[in-house]
């Protein structure tokens, strides 16, 4: 049973990291390129027509993107929420908006390294 207990603490800590390096990519894309911050806004508009299981968490990843887009200070916490590893952090980019913001190639290029670094 240990051995099993042991596994799954590895395997969960590969997942939290390999999700630490997408969203630190999908901030570096954004630094770049702010205007990409558009996509999660539609995203959110059309999660919620849908009647999302989360609304509240949408909102406030709707209130910080558009934070974002006013100043810089917007920038920089968004920017820091979507790298920050802890648990709070970590609990609500379990909701982000930020589908497609990475192209197909960005993201299989994490999935190898992540893979390879485990």
């Amino acid at each position: 049973m240990e051995g099993l207990r042991l596994i799954w603490v590895v395997e969960r800590r590969a997942l939290a990291e390999s999700q630490l390096t997408y969203f630190d990519a999908v901030a570096a894309k954004i630094e770049q390129q702010p205007g990409l911050l558009e996509i999660p806004l539609r995203n959110i508009e059309r999660w919620l027509e849908r009647n999302h299981s989360a609304p509240h968490r949408l909102e406030q990843w709707r209130s910080l993107i558009l934070k974002a887009q006013a100043d810089d200070e917007g920038k920089r916490e968004l920017l820091a929420l979507l790298r920050d590893p802890g648990e709070e952090a970590r609990h609500l980019r379990s909701f982000a908006p930020f589908a497609g913001v990475l192209t197909t190639m960005e993201r299989r290029r994490i999935i190898r390294q992540c893979a390879f670094n485990h």
